[in-house]
């Protein structure tokens, strides 16, 4: 009798572990639509909820690569605003009092897009040469580059919003037959191709295999530092994707754009599961963290709660993730 109620309890271990975060995402939406049957689970919100998490849900893709890696990155909100001026820049009209360049005008879109992808990747690139190949700690090295970045940017626009912007960067803030958000398709297809990236080529089986055990990964053959030079690249360039969503979303950039947006990001990956310790981690996890942190948001506003509580919960939803990873780990150990 003992031995079956061991095991189970064992099983619920076991589920709580595997689906505790998909099983608090669900319990968050069923009790907003509870308390809110009017507002919360109509076709509008649930759209909007999806469109705020976009943005953040893009780079927590990337931000999860980096830290199955057992690293970190600052600096992606810094790179999003850096990524963002430069795509508005090369997309102000002529009806822009103030331009970043005075004789120009609008680009074509597409080169906007390549600019911001370009600063993504070498912001990436500083950051993952640092690390990989210095021995900087990852916190250090994208902490300078976050500060680099964000003064690179206030320079740049000499303090001054990038405002004006052309029809083609503002169609990544808008909807597809006025109802699908442009931002909500991107998302879409950025989780498959991350989702492909870390679960089915080598690259993926890399980066576990760098945050078990660093070590391992050299004497297995892995080129680990040309690996951690990949991971970051691509967190930097999931940061440029989001900020022409976000460009387009707010159609102006300000010098201050996406300030501790690092910290929501790093918030929903580690929520979603992935594990500071390294090797452990999934992209589904990320998108489920991101999007709780929507819906604590979304409720928040709905109940008219301070938002300054939003900052409290989420702290302590964080802290919570962290101490039940430890204890998973340390169970494993």
């Amino acid at each position: 009798m003992k031995s079956n109620n061991s095991e189970k309890v064992k099983r619920v271990n076991q589920i709580l572990s595997k689906y505790g975060i998909a099983l608090i995402f669900v319990g968050m939406v069923i009790l907003m639509t509870l308390l809110k049957p009017e507002s919360f689970p109509t076709a509008r919100n649930i759209l909007n909820i999806l469109n705020q998490s976009a943005i953040v849900g893009i780079m927590a893709l990337g931000m999860t690569l980096v830290i199955i890696s057992k690293g970190i990155d600052l600096s992606v909100g810094s790179v999003l605003a850096l990524a963002g001026v430069v795509a508005a820049s090369l997309s102000q009209t002529e009806a822009a009092s103030i331009k970043v360049f005075e004789n120009l005008g609008a680009l074509p879109t597409p080169i906007a897009i390549s600019a911001a992808l370009v600063v993504g990747v070498l912001c990436g690139l500083i950051s993952g040469g640092l690390i990989a190949y210095t021995g900087i700690p990852a916190f250090i090295s994208t902490l300078g580059m976050m500060t680099i970045a964000r003064g690179a940017v206030f320079l740049y626009t000499q303090g001054q919003p990038v405002s004006k912007l052309s029809e083609g960067i503002l169609f990544f803030g808008s909807n597809v037959f006025e109802v699908v958000p442009v931002p909500v398709i991107v998302y879409a297809i950025m989780i498959v191709i991350t989702a492909i990236i870390l679960g089915y080529t080598r690259f993926g089986k890399s980066v576990y295999a760098i945050g078990g055990n660093i070590l391992a990964a050299e004497v297995s053959g892995i080129k680990v530092k040309r690996n951690i030079l990949l991971i970051y690249i691509y967190s930097g360039v999931t940061a440029a994707i989001a900020s022409i969503l976000f460009t387009g979303r707010v159609a102006s950039v300000h010098p201050g754009a996406a300030s501790g947006y690092e910290l929501t990001v790093i918030a929903a990956t580690t929520i979603g599961g992935t594990s500071h310790s390294g090797g452990i981690g999934t992209i589904w996890g990320a998108v489920v963290g991101t999007l709780i942190l929507s819906v604590l948001t979304n409720g928040f506003t709905l109940l008219s709660i301070d938002p300054y509580w939003q900052q409290i919960v989420q702290g302590m939803i964080i802290v919570g993730a962290v101490v039940l990873d430890m204890r998973k780990n340390a169970k494993k150990a």
